[in-house]
């Protein structure tokens, strides 16, 4: 060990943890911030392909995205975060998304790599490497072990988790293209076609309205604190602390904020008689186009590689180091 004082040791084992737990959450607030939230996860006029797709096809997308990445080698997903974050740049103000998006992608690896690898277990590690040697790259403290951290980490550790982040990071990249990309009546409509049941439906909506008014609500409230007073002052680097107790402390706010917005939509919902009849008319029809129809084929044609792929050696349940 580099380090053989058992102080130092403690005190930079505890960094490290503390380190694994604020880091991600400070790079979420530091660099996408809430009104990023708020721009990738709510819908916005475009012209681009993905808008005028169906959302039963970006649906569908974001589906085989999941399955390809979760049963591939790693970097099959590391390519689909990358094709992902290329589509961001199609989007209305596409490079501004592009950015938010990147910055999501690197604290979803780094949050989950780091998170993953002082829990992994020798056993695992054989699986997923083989007869390997391991590479002891920091050695935790004992107590450590009541927090489930294993003694030793390794640095077939840290691939081990960065590959494990790998097949996640895609799936977080192509669900927010549905929500950017089509309306809540939208989905109604064309998920309502496919026979998807409307309870299925209607809590899959609400969800979306949910998400973006939850950062709306929030980004209010810590701009009302800020005007009181809170981050007087402040650096740049200290600024997203400042963010992220504000927004602990705009939770409740934001929590009475939904629960009177759900009597507004138990009304809507009334209004437009929803439930009256089995079946739905609707004043303009979404119907699947040429494009629904290549992507379909895309995404086809993904699953057929990744079955091959697996034939070929290059997908397991767990990951696994390539060539």
């Amino acid at each position: 060990m580099l380090y053989s004082n058992p102080i130092t040791d403690n005190i930079l084992s505890w960094f490290f943890y503390l380190f694994g737990i604020t880091f991600p959450i400070y790079a979420l607030i530091g660099l996408i911030g809430i009104k990023g939230f708020l721009a990738i996860t709510r819908y916005e006029k475009g012209d681009s392909f993905l808008y005028r797709l169906n959302p039963v096809t970006k649906l569908t997308l974001g589906l085989v995205v999941m399955i390809i990445a979760s049963i591939t080698i790693w970097w099959v997903g590391a390519i689909l975060t990358v094709i992902g974050l290329g589509l961001y740049l199609t989007l209305n103000n596409g490079k501004r998304k592009f950015l938010l998006g990147l910055y999501l992608a690197f604290s979803s690896i780094i949050g989950t790599s780091w998170g993953l690898a002082g829990f992994t277990p020798p056993d695992i590690l054989h699986l997923a490497f083989g007869n390997y040697n391991p590479v002891v790259i920091w050695v935790w403290p004992s107590y450590f072990a009541v927090m489930g951290y294993v003694h030793f980490m390794t640095l077939q550790a840290m691939e081990y988790a960065f590959q494990v982040s790998m097949r996640t990071t895609p799936i977080f990249i192509y669900s927010l293209i549905l929500v950017m990309t089509s309306t809540p009546s939208q989905i109604v409509r064309a998920l309502s076609k496919v026979k998807i049941p409307i309870e299925v439906i209607f809590s899959l909506v609400i969800a979306m309205r949910s998400l973006p008014r939850i950062f709306e609500a929030m980004d209010t409230s810590v701009k009302m604190q800020f005007i009181k007073g809170r981050g007087y002052n402040s650096s740049k680097f200290t600024m997203p602390i400042y963010t992220l107790i504000g927004a602990f402390y705009a939770m409740v706010p934001t929590m009475i904020y939904l629960l009177r917005g759900a009597k507004y939509t138990q009304i809507s919902a009334d209004t437009r008689a929803f439930r009256a009849y089995k079946d739905r008319t609707y004043l303009n029809d979404i119907k699947f186009t040429e494009s629904d129809y290549v992507i379909m084929g895309v995404l086809l044609a993904g699953i057929i590689l990744a079955l091959f792929a697996i034939t070929m050696g290059y997908g397991r349940g767990i990951p696994y180091v390539g060539y």
